[in-house]
C-alpha cells in the first residue's frame, strides 16, 4: 500500500490518511487516570500510539502529540455517573492530598512508558490545569442550549442535541435505543433524561477536589476535560483522535457532543472534533479479561520482576514491546506466560540478527555470488515494510517481514569464507532500512547478545542442525526425523532451503 491508510471508527472504513494543514498533524490520546499502577492496558495503548506517532515522523509530518492526564472527575462508574471520584478515594486511603496521588502515580506511568521505549507527547496537560477552560465550555454549552443546570450540577442535553446534529455519530447507538437500555440511577435526580451527562457536578461535603464555577462548588465532569484540553492545543478541528475501544462510549461519543454544541452549527466544516478517530482494541489474560476482581490484573512493574501467580519469570520490556507488536491494535490481544516466553525467543533471535547485521563487511568478501531469492528479499524489504504500516499499522506483518530477511542475514554472516551472496549496493541499503524499522518505526531496543543468549542459542541450533544432516547423510532419517520432531515441540521448526536448513521459532 503505497499511502498510509488508517481505520476511522467514524466512517467505519479504511481511509487514506490526508492531514488538514500538511504536512502538520494533530494527534491527541486520551491518557491515564493517575490513581495508581500502570497496567498492561496502559503499556498496549501506550505502545500502539507511540507507533503511531513514529511512523507519522516516519513520513516527515511535523506531529503535535497530546497525551492528557486525569487527575479529576473520573468516577468509579464511569457509565452511570455515580460513586467516589478515583482520584479522591485513592487519597483518602493513602492519606494524601489528591495532587500528591496523582504526581506519584504519573512518575511511575512514565517510568514504565520510558522503559518501554515510548516517546514522550509534546504536550501533557492535567484536567486540574484547566477548570477555567473547562468552566467556559459549560457557558457557551448552556447558551447555545445544549446543557442546562440543576441545583448546582450542570448536564448536557442530549435530546436536545440528538434533534439538531443526529446523537451516536461515533459509537453507532441512536438516542432511541439509548433510551430503551437506560435505567433511573440514585443520585441522578435532576436529569431531563437518563442519557444526560455530567458536565459539572456539586461537590458533596467533604469532596477534597473543589473549585468555584457559576453554579456550585464542584468539579467537572470527566468528559468534558478531553474536549477541552485537545482543542485548545490543536484547534477546534484536528486530526487524530485515539483512545480504547472501551472508550469510544460514552467518554469520546461525549467528546464530539460537546465538541459540537460549541460550534452550534449542523452544515460546519469543523464538526465531530477530530477528522480520524482510531481505537485500539482490549487484552485478555489467558483469555479471560483483565480484572483485578479475577485475580489476572497484571502491573507493568509485575511484568518487569515476574512477581506475579501467572508468571514464572521477569520479561525484559523490550520483549514486551515486541510481544504488544505482534498482533494488530484493532484485535484483541491475549497476554499469558506461554505467549510471553515465546515472544522473548523470537526477539531474541531477531536482536541477534540485528547485531550480526551491523558487522558484516561487504568488502571483506573475496567476491560476490548473487543468490536471486536472497537479492530479492532484501531489496523489496523496504517496500514491503512501508507497505505493511501503510495499511492500518500493521506491526504483525512488518515484523514478519523482518524475520523474513533473517535468513540471508544469517547466511553471509556464517558464510564469511565463501562469495557474497547478494550486490554490496543492495546489502548496504537494505541494513540502512532494516534499522530504522527496528529502531525508529517500531521502536525497539536489541537485546544485548551477552545477556539475551541470541548468539549462544544459533550457536547450538546450528550444532543440532549438523548433527541433523550428519544423520541424513548416513540415511538414519528416524535419527533425523526425531530431531525436527523433537524441536518442533518445543515450537522450533526447521526450514530446508537450497543455501542451508534455517531455524525459526512459530508463534
Amino acid at each position: 500500500m503505497e499511502h498510509l491508510h488508517l481505520q476511522n471508527t467514524l466512517t467505519r472504513q479504511k481511509e487514506k490518511f490526508e492531514p488538514i494543514n500538511p504536512p502538520f498533524v494533530g494527534l491527541y490520546v486520551c491518557g491515564p487516570t493517575v490513581y495508581s499502577e500502570s497496567h498492561l492496558g496502559h503499556g498496549r495503548s501506550a505502545v500502539i500510539f507511540d507507533i503511531l506517532y513514529r511512523y507519522l515522523r516516519f513520513l516527515d509530518y511535523r506531529v503535535r502529540f497530546v497525551r492528557n492526564v486525569t487527575d479529576v472527575g473520573h468516577l468509579e462508574d464511569d457509565e452511570a455517573e455515580i460513586g467516589d471520584d478515583k482520584m479522591m478515594k485513592k487519597a483518602r486511603a493513602m492519606n494524601l492530598e489528591p495532587m500528591e496521588v496523582a504526581q506519584k502515580y504519573l512518575n511511575l506511568y512514565h517510568d514504565d512508558l520510558a522503559r518501554l521505549n515510548c516517546l514522550r507527547p509534546n504536550i501533557e496537560p492535567l484536567a486540574s490545569g484547566h477548570i477555567p477552560e473547562q468552566i467556559e465550555m459549560v457557558e457557551k454549552l448552556i447558551e447555545n442550549g445544549y446543557a442546562y443546570e440543576c441545583q448546582g450540577n450542570v448536564f448536557f442535553d442530549t435530546l436536545a442535541y440528538d434533534k439538531v446534529f443526529g446523537y451516536g455519530k461515533l459509537s453507532g447507538r441512536n438516542m432511541e435505543e439509548l433510551l430503551a437500555g437506560s435505567r433511573e440511577l440514585e443520585g441522578q435526580e435532576g436529569k431531563r433524561s437518563p442519557s444526560d451527562f455530567a458536565l459539572w457536578k456539586k461537590a458533596p461535603d467533604g469532596h477534597l477536589m473543589r473549585w468555584k464555577s457559576p453554579w456550585s462548588v464542584g468539579f467537572p465532569g470527566w468528559h468534558l476535560e478531553c474536549t477541552v484540553m485537545s482543542t485548545k492545543y490543536l484547534g477546534t478541528k484536528y486530526d487524530i483522535h485515539g483512545g480504547g475501544l472501551d472508550l469510544q462510549f460514552p467518554h469520546h461519543e461525549a467528546e464530539i457532543c460537546q465538541s459540537n454544541g460549541c460550534i452550534n452549527d449542523p452544515h460546519s466544516h469543523l464538526l465531530d472534533e477530530a477528522k480520524y478517530w482510531i481505537h485500539h482494541n482490549m487484552i485478555t489474560i489467558d483469555g479471560t479479561k483483565m480484572s483485578k476482581s479475577k485475580g489476572n490484573f497484571i502491573s507493568m512493574e509485575q511484568l518487569w520482576t515476574g512477581e506475579h501467580p501467572r508468571l514464572s519469570q521477569a520479561y525484559a520490556p523490550a520483549v514486551i514491546r515486541f510481544n504488544i507488536l505482534q498482533s494488530h491494535y484493532s484485535s484483541v490481544s491475549d497476554f499469558s506466560d506461554k505467549a510471553l516466553k515465546a515472544s522473548e525467543t523470537a526477539f531474541h533471535r531477531l536482536s541477534d540478527a540485528y547485531h550480526r547485521l551491523q558487522v558484516i563487511d561487504p568488502g571483506a568478501y573475496s567476491s560476490v555470488m548473487v543468490n536471486e531469492e536472497y537479492e530479492e528479499n532484501l531489496a523489496t524489504f523496504d517496500r514491503d515494510a512501508r507497505s505493511f504500516m501503510n495499511d492500518d499499522l500493521n506491526t504483525a506483518r512488518a515484523l514478519a517481514r523482518m524475520f523474513d530477511a533473517i535468513a540471508p542475514i544469517n547466511y553471509a554472516d556464517a558464510n564469511k569464507t565463501k562469495p557474497f551472496p547478494v550486490n554490496p549496493e543492495t546489502f548496504l541499503v537494505f541494513r540502512d532500512h532494516f534499522n530504522a524499522f527496528f529502531t525508529e518505526v517500531l521502536g525497539l531496543v536489541p537485546l544485548d547478545p551477552a545477556e539475551s543468549g541470541g548468539a549462544l542459542t544459533d550457536s547450538l541450533m546450528q550444532m543440532v542442525i549438523g548433527l541433523r544432516q550428519a544423520a541424513r547423510k548416513e540415511k538414519n532419517f528416524a535419527m533425523a526425523d526425531m530431531i525436527r520432531d523433537s524441536l518442533a515441540a518445543i515450537d522450533i521448526k526447521l526450514k530446508d532451503t537450497p543455501a542451508g536448513t534455517e531455524w525459526y521459532v512459530e508463534n
